[in-house]
């Protein structure tokens, strides 16, 4: 006897609350193992191929290409047990079990896929019901309200899904097709639909989301979230902006829109609302779009870069000092290492050990602020961050316990992350918990610049290219190796003198690499 299961998009960890879905890897109708990847989506943190905890044949797929969706949101539905007589058969093998699957009993995963959810058995369903109100008298006969949608959400049970799919062949994908546009239906009339809430706290997944509702003054009690019990997720806050629904209430029926053109654009016809009784709020309409330029939605790691840096420079108190350095020695000292034999140490490495024993010297720069504690907290650990650009946009991994390491295990750790950004396989903990950063930003060309804070960090160096330039050494000017270096700090964890001070060592190490021996 077949059960089928439906496999929800994971907890991926890091507080991340959406995924994009990239490319789907399986398609209807194939037969999946236990733990094989099924998908591959983008966080805002970092590329990943989620693996499906079941194994039996794929019924249903929920989502296109390009899609974004919640956690917790379904993404496909497998059906555990069912008779396969080879791949071609995978679909009336998939319609076999959506017959027995409200006989089926508990079925097993792996229970051991990716952060925050279990598998070791079937999950358990709970239906919601949605109070109806009652029936319009104005409505004509025939005529669904839009008080009463009628589409699956995804909190039914498991069996209503597997239905729409569960067809052999071709009908499968218009299953499909139409569960999701049921959905959408429904995601577009709960405003309508559902009742305000009363006095009391409203469940919000995060304060993200709170503060996006707050600062577009949309009211959360007016919304019914897509979450588990009715929890409100970004996405919920995002398609009621979209459609223009802050502050709206439910309506009586009214005539129909007419198009009309538009007074600053001739021939270009916008909707234009009929006349509602005086008195009666009214929807919000979404803003025009304007004809010229390209949008670009802020999604993905390019969206989480955005949050981070407006985060950052709202709470941080920031300020850059600079200082003009003589690396000859350092390039010298690197040449030496490296004919030496053995594997080759890179500048981002020496770089980085230097920041290390400068961060021993002046901890207040490895350190946060707790605003809510009023505290600044000095961490022990040194995760040192670097910044890298990628084809999706600029990303920070992290060196764990970098002052721990070597400068032959830091450039080690430098290339095999340096990999993993370019190929889009980092994962989310290499992309967060970094206390300061490392941004090399001379391999743009460029050799001065003043970084934003990666937030919540306290300081971030920057390194500008390293270029010949008349200098002044030992009494006789002469040609030598220049680079360019700025410190950004919160002013709040320390004052100019600690910030100079951490700056000042930083250069004696690049123009005297011996200071190091100090410190080794």
């Amino acid at each position: 006897m077949a059960q089928v299961l439906e496999f929800k998009l994971p907890d991926l960890g890091e507080g991340l609350t959406e995924a994009e879905i990239v490319r789907w890897l399986v398609q209807v109708g194939d037969v999946v193992a236990i733990d094989q990847p099924v998908v591959e989506v983008e966080t805002a943190k970092a590329m990943v191929e989620v693996p499906c905890p079941y194994g039996g044949v794929v019924t249903a797929r929920f989502g296109e290409e390009g899609t974004e969706l919640p956690v917790g949101a379904p993404l496909l539905t497998v059906a555990v047990g069912a008779p396969v007589a080879g791949g071609s058969t995978g679909s009336s093998g998939a319609a076999g079990a959506v017959q027995g699957a409200e006989s089926a009993g508990k079925a097993e995963g792996s229970g051991n896929v990716l952060v925050g959810y279990g598998t070791s058995e079937a999950p358990k369903r709970r239906r919601r019901v949605r109070p109806t109100p009652p029936a319009s008298p104005t409505t004509p006969a025939g005529q669904t309200t839009p008080a009463s949608p009628v589409a699956p959400t995804t909190s039914t049970s498991a069996t209503a899904p597997a239905a729409s799919a569960g067809t052999a062949g071709g009908a499968v994908n218009g299953g499909v097709t139409a569960v999701v546009a049921g959905r959408a239906l429904a995601d577009a009339t709960q405003l309508a639909s559902d009742p305000v809430r009363g006095d009391g706290p409203v469940p919000v997944i995060s304060p993200l989301v709170r503060r996006l509702a707050r600062e577009n003054g949309l009211d959360l009690r007016k919304l019914h979230g897509s979450g588990p019990d009715g929890l409100i997720l970004r996405a919920d806050v995002e398609q009621a902006l979209r459609a223009g629904t802050a502050g709206a209430t439910t309506l009586p029926a009214a005539p129909t829109a007419v198009a009309q053109p538009a007074p600053e654009s001739a021939g270009v016809p916008v909707e234009v609302p009929a006349p509602v009784p005086a008195g009666v709020p009214v929807a919000v309409p979404a803003r025009a779009e304007s004809g010229a330029g390209t949008r670009v939605p802020l999604r993905g790691v390019r969206g989480a870069v955005a949050d981070k840096l407006s985060r950052s420079r709202r709470e941080i108190p920031d300020a850059t000092c600079w200082v003009d350095a003589d690396a000859t020695e350092l390039m010298n000292a690197r040449a030496a290492m490296n004919a030496a034999g053995g594997p080759k140490i890179s500048l981002l490495a020496l770089l980085a050990r230097i920041c290390t024993a400068a961060l021993a010297r002046f901890p207040e720069l490895n350190s946060t602020v707790d605003l809510e504690a009023r505290e600044i907290v000095r961490l022990d650990q040194v995760h040192l961050g670097f910044a890298a650009q990628t084809e999706r946009g600029l990303v920070v991994p992290v060196v764990r316990d970098a002052h721990a390491r070597d400068t032959e295990s830091l450039g080690a750790e430098f290339a095999l992350l340096t990999e993993a950004a370019r190929t889009g396989t980092l994962t989310p903990a290499q992309l967060t918990g970094g206390t300061f950063t490392l941004n090399n930003y001379g391999v743009f060309g460029v050799d001065g610049s003043t970084p934003i804070i990666n937030h919540p960090e306290a300081a971030m160096l920057g390194v500008g290219r390293i270029v010949p330039k008349p200098w002044v050494h030992q009494g006789e000017l002469a040609v030598r190796q220049v680079v360019q270096l700025s410190l950004t700090f919160d002013h709040r964890v320390c004052d100019g003198g600690t910030a100079g001070g951490f700056l000042r060592y930083v250069a004696d190490c690049v123009e005297q690499p011996a200071v190091l021996l100090r410190t080794l």
